[in-house]
């Protein structure tokens, strides 16, 4: 099982733990919502639980839950700018379907 990140979401990352002053990571996972029934959520990491993984890649700490692994495999986490709008970006191959407003997805 793997997660990726690219280097531009790399960046954004380090740039969020050194300007916080502390952190682990960042915590990647997903919860029920939307209406395709779940979205991702990202938080700073400041201690691994122990049914965490943690991938590291260009520098940043990844860390997945057992749980959202199972949905998350194989994703990458992108850093886009596009006009007046930034976030990060899930290309998630596992994806079935999203809804319109792009806030959640299935499997």
């Amino acid at each position: 099982m793997a997660i990726t990140i690219t280097e531009a979401a790399a960046r954004r990352v380090a740039t969020f733990l050194e300007n916080r002053g502390k952190g682990f990571g960042l915590r990647l996972g997903v919860r029920t919502s939307g209406c395709s029934g779940m979205a991702y959520v990202l938080e700073f990491v400041d201690e691994v639980n122990e049914d965490d993984q943690v991938f590291e890649e260009r520098g940043v700490k990844i860390v997945i839950d057992a749980k959202s692994l199972v949905y998350l495999d194989g994703t990458e986490l992108d850093f886009a700018k596009e006009g007046l709008n930034e976030g990060f970006q899930f290309n998630n191959p596992n994806v079935s379907s999203e809804c319109g407003c792009g806030e959640s997805f299935n499997v």
